[in-house]
């Protein structure tokens, strides 16, 4: 019988669990295709804090080596976008202008981190801390001038400023509420994380609102609504991701923060799945791995006709 054609949009940790459990139950079933936009196969995005402070390598945070697609028999193509999704048709079309024809499809596009609009964002030297290539810019940067600003108080932006000091930077880490970690801690809690960090030589600096970026070339310093200022070389926005759901619009799906899925994992519309950063299931997106790896086991058989659902998951959160 002949298999039938599959794709799988984004080739981060969820999209490589969900081949990892195709694999497992039905090795044969499909004609894969994975499509990443970015140029590395899969990789551990929860290692790149240790990454930045130099306590591993970049091999260290490989996860499958692309001879492994190969060896599969799973067609891996990486630094391409998917450019919109043709649901009666049942294609995908690319970046590079080729279609391709799908039976089933399954959409692991994760997360893109949030850039603050503000006068002087796009200067050279300010980053986001969200991908390998970002870690390379954000490493260049990190020994130049005055030192770094990294705006975002939370789990991401506390583990960028230990990373950065790490590596030798001098690193203030801006916040806009009064206390570190506010969704997690109450403020005794964000009291005694705001000391730790203090005591590793990075400047905390609480009820700060950013108002704009220095410099007209390169970063110079970052100001504050107040009229303050903190000289600077290197700026980090770790404030958040959103879901990228960008291929709804033109396929038709459902959305609202991410990829509106059921307990199958499906989308609105039948033989689409969403897995991992990207979808929404019962009114909750999910920016942890675990549930990301639980929804990948229940589309690998959602795909094959099985009847395992998510039921959705228990939040845990480990600062690195």
């Amino acid at each position: 019988m002949a298999r039938k054609n599959l794709i799988v949009v984004g080739n981060g940790m969820a999209s490589l669990r969900f081949l990892e459990e195709l694999l497992s139950v039905a090795p044969d079933r499909f004609a894969i295709t994975v499509i990443g936009s970015e140029p590395d196969p899969a990789y551990n995005r929860v290692l790149l804090s240790p990454l930045l402070a130099g306590e591993i390598t970049a091999d260290d945070v490989a996860m499958k080596p692309r001879s492994w697609y190969a060896e599969n028999d799973i067609t891996l193509m990486t630094g391409v976008d998917v450019k919109s999704l043709n649901a009666r048709k049942r294609s995908a079309r690319l970046a590079t202008g080729e279609t391709i024809a799908f039976d089933v499809c399954v959409l692991a596009t994760g997360s893109e981190a949030i850039r603050l609009d503000m006068p002087g964002a796009k200067a050279a030297g300010v980053e986001v801390f969200r991908s390998l290539a970002d870690i390379s810019r954000i490493i260049d940067g990190a020994g130049k001038g005055p030192g770094a600003v990294v705006i975002g108080g939370g789990l991401l932006g506390i583990e960028a400023a230990y990373g950065l000091r790490l590596a030798g930077a001098n690193v203030s880490l801006i916040h806009v509420m009064d206390r570190l970690m506010e969704r997690q801690l109450d403020a005794i809690g964000g009291a005694l994380l705001r000391s730790a960090l203090e005591a590793k030589g990075i400047s905390v600096v609480l009820n700060a609102a950013s108002e704009c970026i220095e410099g007209t070339t390169s970063v110079t310093a970052l100001t504050f609504k107040d009229g303050s200022r903190i000289p600077a070389s290197l700026v980090v926005m770790a404030v958040g991701v959103k879901p990228r759901i960008d291929l709804a619009a033109g396929a038709g799906l459902n959305c609202r923060r991410g990829f509106i899925v059921n307990n199958r994992m499906e989308t609105s519309i039948s033989g689409i799945y969403a897995i991992g950063e990207c979808a929404e299931h019962r009114g909750q997106v999910y920016g942890l791995v675990e549930p990301a790896y639980e929804q990948a086991r229940v589309a690998a058989r959602a795909v094959c006709g099985g009847e395992e659902i998510y039921g959705g998951t228990v939040l845990a959160t480990n600062l690195k």
